[in-house]
């Protein structure tokens, strides 16, 4: 056997105790992936890396090839250019976008660690065993100290070494490319997609093949979204498992793809926060249970050739997030950098092609986006859609035909969902998130939604305010409600038992009102952003007292329902100006707004008033047309609170009244019930005991009706944090009209000015009636 000199001990040692590379005894290549879904990577795989033409190039240094996520030993046969060859680099093998949230199960860096530790296990076996005759020659080297302040140097040094060389030369950006769009020009496996085309290129010219990186990928998309056969019978995405399992589940005619919630934080890859779009999972289950009963059609992936395309585009998106988290170090090198946002700028490119159907056949503007299933499972990588905006929202034509179809599903989808079950919360998620994404300060998908026909529509028909509700678009969104009259889904579902108590109500009524939360939190969201964007504030303004102005005879005493909006598009409404109304100061608002000639608001000239006869109205408003300076420039604070203030008149109160009203039948039925029951002994053998017998009956169902309605309105209406919310804005009305009795408000004395002003005098009556009227309700 060899004997080592004592140098050569010494230079392992220190080799061994600084981490530095060694070699390592080659291992056989992992079994191949037959599972879309994988927790632990396959074992170290040692050998040099294949270049683009086949050469076998040099080992890279651990830094760069580390921190890029090319270490050969953390490779897998599943991403590999070199296919069936053997060799193999390092590669992350992605679930597709049925689980795109999967977390990888380790880093990169804890790899490299216990590999070190590995590496250095063995060369110490094997020194031991080279060594153990050389005891005696120099006990002094074998027994050799080294010193805390000796590691740190060597850590340094090494430090600095793989610094110096963390440049990214060009075979590691081509693997890192391979890597992440999982192709090869090498020879086909069945894990990623092998181009022809561009391997023939590369076995001509490989350097005239791109002209630069961004070319390269170019061409790799663009060859492997155009190998598809218009018959499907060859699909180059079949080798790619994961992307193609949530497209085999969808054509099972007996499962369905349903809404699975979103992993914790911790575990998802790209890391998604609140409010923004987390990469959840889409996973083939039956319909049965929870929310999976009303799991709709628009929640399933379209089988097609464009959804195979956008599989595998969305992945590779994805892949960039996984691989800028695996190593952010290396990826922050601005060369690094630029090749990521290149991939990412490619992927969204080219899913604007698919969309628009470039590629296959031209989309109709009337058909639902491709994009649209993604968004309601949340199944887009973080970041994606915000791209897309960005690439797409300086080109006007494209713009408005990718994303005109996806309102449209939207609001499709809206249309379906109830509060029966949390289906509902995916469309007002989705629609939010598309409304917060700006560029500078503009908002491109709050300018095209208000520029849609259908924004704010002209009335045809006297029905003006339950035409608003249909016809419009944020109408649609608006329109979720508990109520049973607007919806009887939810009393059917919750509130259709044999006996309804007062404590499963109270249960059942607090789901409900979180379920509203939850909703009107979204749609406050959608309309702030677009009152923020300043090119869409006045189309904001302009719907809302569209809302307000076509829902006038709500407030009358007998109303045809058929002809409004419903209670709980009101509520919904009156939620959201609250929001808008709570950090108005009472300083910033003009009282002289209601007579303003541009106010938005119409009261009708035979509105009962304070103190002014009609008469005395019309001349004093006459005056004040002839005197421009008595009225100042409307400003949001003050066109805000008049609309919330409307906005109470026109739903909370006659919700109120309805309310009330059901009482009383409720209270009538019962009565008429009791007494039909009581006096049977004197009308079961009579000639009209037939007749009795049916109307017991007919009062029993219409209580049952009744009963069912009440409970889904106590859900809607007595939502102590909505008539808390109510109070404290009629305490700022009632203050407000104070300021007008006496300006010196609050240090206000008695008796007051027997001069009444003529702004107070001329106010409608229901400003001080509403207040009034709640608080009786409420007490």
């Amino acid at each position: 056997m060899e004997e080592l000199s004592a140098d050569e001990i010494r230079r392992r040692r220190l080799a061994r105790l600084a981490g530095g590379p060694t070699s390592q005894p080659s291992t056989p290549l992992s079994t191949p992936l037959t599972s879309p879904q994988r927790e632990t990577p396959p074992g170290p795989l040692p050998g040099p890396l294949p270049g683009p033409s086949g050469a076998t190039s040099q080992p890279l240094p651990p830094a760069a090839s580390q921190a890029l996520g090319l270490n050969v030993h953390s490779g897998t046969p599943a991403t590999s250019p070199m296919g069936a060859s053997g060799v193999v680099y390092g590669s992350q093998s992605s679930e597709g976008v049925s689980s795109l949230s999967s977390s990888p199960s380790n880093s990169l860096e804890t790899q490299s660690q216990s590999l070190s530790r590995s590496q250095s296990m063995d060369i110490d076996t094997a020194s031991c065993e080279k060594s153990m005759s050389q005891v005696d020659v120099d006990s002094g080297i074998e027994n050799m100290e080294v010193d805390e302040s000796d590691r740190r140097d060597k850590r340094t040094l090494a430090e600095k070494e793989s610094s110096a060389n963390s440049d990214v030369s060009e075979e590691q950006a081509l693997q890192l490319i391979c890597r992440i769009l999982r192709v090869s020009w090498k020879e086909p496996d069945r894990d990623v997609i092998y181009l022809p085309s561009l391997a023939a290129e590369f076995h001509q010219s490989p350097k005239d093949v791109y002209s630069d990186f961004k070319d390269l990928i170019g061409q790799i998309l663009m060859e492997a979204l155009l190998m598809s056969s218009p018959s499907r019978v060859h699909n180059p995405f079949s080798s790619l498992t994961a992307t193609s399992q949530p497209i085999a589940a969808a054509k099972s005619p007996d499962r369905r793809l349903t809404l699975v919630p979103p992993p914790s934080q911790g575990s998802s890859p790209m890391a998604p926060c609140a409010g923004s779009f987390g990469a959840s999972s889409l996973s083939s289950a039956g319909a049965s249970g929870g929310g999976g009963e009303a799991t709709s059609d628009r929640f399933t992936i379209e089988v097609c050739k464009e959804t195979e395309m956008l599989n595998y585009l969305i992945e590779r998106f994805d892949n960039v997030g996984m691989e800028e988290k695996k190593a952010p170090k290396i990826c922050s090198h601005p060369s690094v950098s630029q090749l990521m946002s290149n991939i990412r700028s490619q992927c969204i490119s080219h899913c604007t092609l698919v969309l628009q159907g470039s590629l296959t056949q031209p989309r109709s503007p009337l058909q639902e986006s491709l994009l649209v299933p993604y968004m309601l499972c949340r199944n887009l990588p973080y970041g994606f859609l915000q791209e897309l905006v960005r690439m797409t929202h300086q080109e006007a034509g494209v713009f408005r035909q990718i994303f005109i179809p996806i309102l449209h599903g939207l609001a499709l989808a809206v249309k379906e969902c109830s509060f029966d079950s949390d289906n509902f919360k995916f469309p007002l998620m989705a629609l939010a998130e598309l409304c917060e994404i700006k560029f500078g300060k503009t908002h491109p998908v709050c300018n095209l939604m208000t520029s849609l026909p259908l924004w704010c529509p002209t009335p045809l028909s006297p029905g003006c305010g339950r035409e608003l509700q249909r016809l419009s678009y944020i109408g649609t969104f608006f329109s979720l409600s508990v109520f049973a009259e607007d919806d009887s889904k939810v009393g059917d579902k919750y509130f259709s038992g044999p006996a309804i108590t007062m404590e499963n109500t109270r249960v059942v009524s607090q789901s409900l009102q979180h379920y509203l939360e939850s909703a009107r939190g979204d749609l406050f969201k959608i309309l702030h952003n677009i009152l923020l964007n300043g090119e869409t504030r006045e189309s904001a303004l302009n719907y809302m007292a569209a809302l307000v102005k076509s829902n006038v005879k709500k407030a009358q005493m007998q109303t045809d329902d058929k002809l409004v909006s419903t209670d709980g598009l009101m509520l919904n409404f009156l939620w959201v100006v609250q929001q808008l109304s709570m950090k108005i100061k009472l300083e910033t608002v003009d009282p002289f707004y209601i007579f303003h000639p541009r106010c938005r608001l119409v009261v009708c000239p035979e509105e009962t008033r304070l103190k002014a006869t009609m008469e005395e109205l019309k001349s004093w408003l006459a005056g004040l047309q002839d005197d421009p300076s008595a009225f100042s420039e409307p400003k949001f604070p003050t066109e805000c609170f008049f609309l919330t203030l409307h906005t109470h008149h026109l739903s909370i109160l006659p919700a109120c009244r309805r309310y009330i009203r059901r009482l009383r039948a409720i209270r009538e039925l019962n009565r008429t019930v009791e007494e039909l029951k009581n006096s049977e002994s004197q009308w079961k053998d009579s000639p009209l005991a037939s007749r009795h017998r049916e109307m017991l009956k007919r009062c029993k169902t219409q209580l049952k009706k009744l009963v069912r309605a009440k409970a889904c309105a106590d859900a809607g209406l007595l939502d102590e944090n909505l008539l808390r919310r109510c109070l404290q804005f009629y305490s700022t009305v009632i203050q407000l009209i104070l300021r007008m009795v006496d300006p010196a408000y609050p240090h206000m004395s008695l008796p007051l000015n027997p001069d009444i002003p003529k702004s107070f005098a001329a106010l409608p009556e229901f400003y001080i009636e509403d207040v009034a009227e709640f608080l009786l309700f409420v007490v």
